[in-house]
């Protein structure tokens, strides 16, 4: 093929549409009117029987489609639709419909068995020996597979009327499987396979906003969790981002385990995008489709989402609340199966909350809790003996009893609690410990005069390679946000090309062979970043600008 693959015709088809071996031979019989001939003689009647039901299916599609366009008791339905956003072209495109509110309207303009009306979820027969519609008096949104046969609906009341708001074919249809369906799916299939990602959403109006605002990438999961067979079926499409466009609750409460489960099995990555509070794709595409494009573009990782819900809003003014906050974010982070995924956030965790990130390790580990009995007197850096150092603790320390090493190397904006980095601000200014203790007071002194009393045996590269590591996980928050609130794409584009090579310098960092070079080019970024930070500067720092190459 062009695309420098290879196979025969029917490869092709599986490839470019997305169907196993059956589908793509049936697909092909079709359009060529040739019937397909199974050896098996139940397998040809299942398949024949099913055939029967999706057409069935289809003439349902019609009718309510039509009857939406032009009945005289969709009128109210128009109106609603139409005061929705939904216009003609809109409403043609993805052959929106209307079930009339009467018992047998449908029914009776198909005129199947009444086996045939329950398999394919278009009726029943009621107690009175009477063939009934499933759906009556709703908005329908016909639900198509992976081929476009479509296999069911989901219904929309009108406002004020009685009954669930929502309602999906049932379960008990023979052609519909909602664990195993997603919506829009078969519309956006072609621009999923060719971006590898696909947007999750909740609902059908959530779909249909994100491709008016331009993202042909939503699917929709009817009602249901997203399942492994979901999760299956994008793969098949060359999905290997999945970006969940849910609310923040509903995002959150994405069982973790499944999901890295997935992330492993499929070889992919769960991402959560970062909706404005109480809104959904599905406004957000009408009303500010702009700010649907950052909140997409700019998702974060499903386990960072993960910790900054549970870090949010969190108490640090104490000791005890630190410790407590940051054990509640590490049971967050402990869920995640791959222990080099976990450490990096036990790091950040421990950077955020200002604990020892030994400490919270061996907390993490299964070891004992780190809040205090009891409250301790004195100062916030008042510390247990025998405590180990943060990171900014080891770096500050370099700089009182190793200044000409790491000279030109540390940098304020290398430091993230501000005492900290009042102390290293008076280091610099001063040039030694007793002339900066003299220009401070409190906290930052008596910093200080605790880090002096001891020279440490840490080495220079390893001190510096835990500072980067933490200032980069500050950045990479830092773009991300950037991204999201960015109107540029051009700008957007930027700001994620900086994440990704943020993460991969972090990860050399773990390189003793090349863990020099790495600090030699990323300390020097992180540096100007933090001054481009502060002067809120437009436009972030790409990596390019940092490769010496």
């Amino acid at each position: 093929f062009g695309c420098q693959r290879s196979g025969d015709v029917i490869t092709f088809v599986q490839e470019i549409e997305g169907l196993d071996f059956a589908g793509a031979v049936e697909m092909l019989a079709g359009r060529a009117g040739i019937r397909v001939q199974y050896t098996s003689r139940d397998e040809s009647a299942a398949r024949s029987r099913r055939r029967r039901l999706l057409e069935a299916v289809a003439k349902a599609r019609d009718f309510y489609h039509q009857r939406l366009l032009d009945g005289r008791d969709a009128g109210s339905a128009r109106q609603y639709l139409r005061s929705r956003g939904y216009d003609g072209d809109l409403v043609r495109r993805w052959k929106i419909g209307w079930a009339p509110d009467g018992w047998d309207h449908l029914a009776k303009h198909l005129r199947l068995t009444d086996d045939d009306l329950r398999d394919s979820g278009l009726g029943f027969v009621n107690r009175g020996g009477r063939q009934q519609d499933f759906f009556r008096g709703r908005i329908l949104f016909p639900i198509s597979d992976e081929r476009g046969d479509p296999v069911g609906f989901g219904g929309r009341i009108m406002p004020g009327a009685d009954g669930p708001k929502y309602l999906n074919t049932s379960t008990d249809a023979k052609t519909y499987d909602k664990s195993r369906v997603l919506y829009g799916l078969h519309e956006h299939r072609k621009q999923i396979v060719k971006a590898g990602q696909a947007v999750v959403c909740e609902g059908y109006t959530d779909v249909i906003g994100c491709a008016e605002a331009g993202i042909e990438l939503a699917v929709a999961t009817c009602g249901t969790a997203l399942t492994e067979e979901h999760v299956r079926l994008l793969k098949r499409f060359s999905a290997s981002r999945l970006v969940l466009a849910f609310d923040a609750d509903a995002a959150g409460a994405a069982a973790a385990g499944r999901v890295y489960a997935w992330e492993r099995q499929f070889e992919l990555e769960v991402l959560v995008a970062d909706l404005p509070p109480g809104k959904d794709p599905g406004d957000l595409g009408r009303s500010e489709p702009e700010a649907l494009h950052r909140a997409i573009e700019g998702a974060i990782p499903f386990l960072q989402f993960r910790v900054d819900r549970a870090l949010a809003g969190a108490d640090l003014s104490t000791i005890e609340s630190r410790a407590r906050s940051a054990e509640r974010a590490v049971a967050v982070v402990n869920e995640h199966p791959d222990p080099m995924v976990r450490d990096p956030h036990v790091i950040e965790i421990a950077d955020r909350c200002h604990v020892d990130p030994d400490h919270l390790r061996r907390f993490a580990a299964g070891g004992p809790s780190m809040a205090p009995a009891r409250a301790a007197d004195g100062d916030r850096f008042q510390a247990p003996t025998g405590e180990r150092l943060t990171p900014e603790d080891e770096a500050l320390q370099l700089a009182i009893h190793r200044p000409g090493e790491v000279a030109r190397r540390l940098h304020a904006t290398l430091f993230g609690d501000p005492v900290h980095r009042e102390a290293f601000e008076a280091l610099e200014r001063t040039g030694g410990v007793v002339e900066a203790s003299d220009q401070l007071s409190g906290p930052a002194a008596q910093l200080l005069h605790r880090l002096a009393v001891d020279a440490g045996n840490a080495s220079v590269e390893d001190v510096l390679a835990r500072v980067a590591r933490l200032t980069s996980g500050r950045a990479m928050n830092d773009l991300r946000r950037m991204a999201a609130s960015a109107d540029d794409p051009a700008m957007r584009q930027q700001y994620s090309t900086s994440v990704a090579w943020l993460k991969s310098q972090s990860e050399q960092l773990d390189e003793r062979n090349t863990r020099a070079d790495t600090l030699a080019v990323l300390l020097p970024w992180l540096v100007e970043h933090g001054r481009q930070s502060e002067a809120s500067v437009s436009g972030a720092l790409v990596a390019s600008q940092a490769d010496p190459g």
